[in-house]
């Protein structure tokens, strides 16, 4: 399959089962929302060693948000519940509490529940007030520019990380820019997020390493500097490659995601982008496969 000379390889992007909650912050002003949000999603682009993966999905309009204030949605993914729920805590104690004029609210409904402010509540040290609407509780927490109000539990859901796209190029330049405009796109779709900085990772992994204890290492078949030292799975067009992983609630936004990507990249991109690939590692880790050509079919 050959899109404007750009080969989309027979491969596919290897995911795997995570679970996902999105949390809505909201504050006075958009000024203060991205402040919180960025905050929370820092450090936050791979489960290896980051404890979550985690995003801004969108922007939320006053008309749509709880309290009809400027608000954002964050997604954030663990390997579990339990350590969904720890990284909640940590993120939304440290950051959106903190953070001027915030409030917080779950963005999902589930059956499945973890705590949200039911933990946070204590820093009120016993002023806080609890208020129950409908069948949701609310935290009123005292604080030195007011009250930060916030939902008793957030509702989890079962989700999917790892989906990916590989860009193989002639050049860094090249596949730098073809990255910023397939993410630049692939970010309007929604329930899903690229976890990494601008969306686009250059130090693509594989599972393992020659060294003891170390679970990931360096993807030396698609390092440009290692042609003729590693099996590679470059040839001598190809000196830069980077990586765009999307993590997301249901595979069908993630397909969606990936298409938008590859079909912008093609049409946008000039000579300097060879090949569109994926990472996988031959169907062992996940059980969710995205294959290139299917998506694009």
């Amino acid at each position: 399959m050959i899109i404007n000379g750009i080969k989309i390889e027979k491969t596919f992007a290897e995911a795997f089962p995570m679970k996902a909650t999105r949390i809505i912050v909201t504050a006075e002003t958009k000024y203060w929302v991205s402040k919180a949000v960025e905050s929370m999603t820092g450090f936050a682009t791979s489960v290896i060693a980051c404890g979550c993966e985690g995003g801004i999905e969108k922007e939320i309009k006053e008309s749509s948000t709880p309290d009809g204030r400027p608000g954002a949605a964050v997604l954030l993914f663990a390997m579990d519940s339990k350590g969904l729920a720890k990284q909640v805590l940590k993120r939304i104690g440290q950051c959106v509490l903190t953070t001027p004029t915030t409030a917080c609210f779950s963005g999902l409904e589930s059956n499945e529940k973890i705590s949200l402010g039911q933990s946070l509540r204590y820093f009120g040290d016993g002023f806080q007030i609890s208020k129950k609407i409908e069948h949701k509780r609310f935290w009123r927490i005292p604080v030195m520019d007011g009250e930060f109000v916030i939902e008793e539990k957030t509702s989890v859901t079962p989700a999917i990380g790892g989906g990916n796209i590989l860009i193989l190029g002639s050049s860094r330049g090249h596949v730098l820019k073809a990255g910023q405009i397939a993410v630049k796109e692939m970010s309007k779709v929604e329930n899903i997020i690229l976890p990494f900085p601008g969306g686009l990772v250059r130090s693509g992994s594989k599972i393992g390493s020659k060294y003891k204890g170390l679970i990931a290492s360096t993807n030396d078949a698609y390092c440009p500097t290692l042609q003729g030292a590693t099996k590679t799975n470059l040839n001598n067009e190809i000196e830069a490659v980077l990586e765009i992983v999307i993590d997301g609630i249901n595979e069908e936004d993630i397909a969606k995601a990936m298409k938008k990507g590859i079909i912008t990249i093609c049409k946008n991109s000039n000579k300097g982008i060879k090949v569109i690939s994926a990472g996988n590692y031959g169907g062992k880790l996940g059980k969710y496969h995205f294959h290139l050509r299917e998506i694009m079919k």
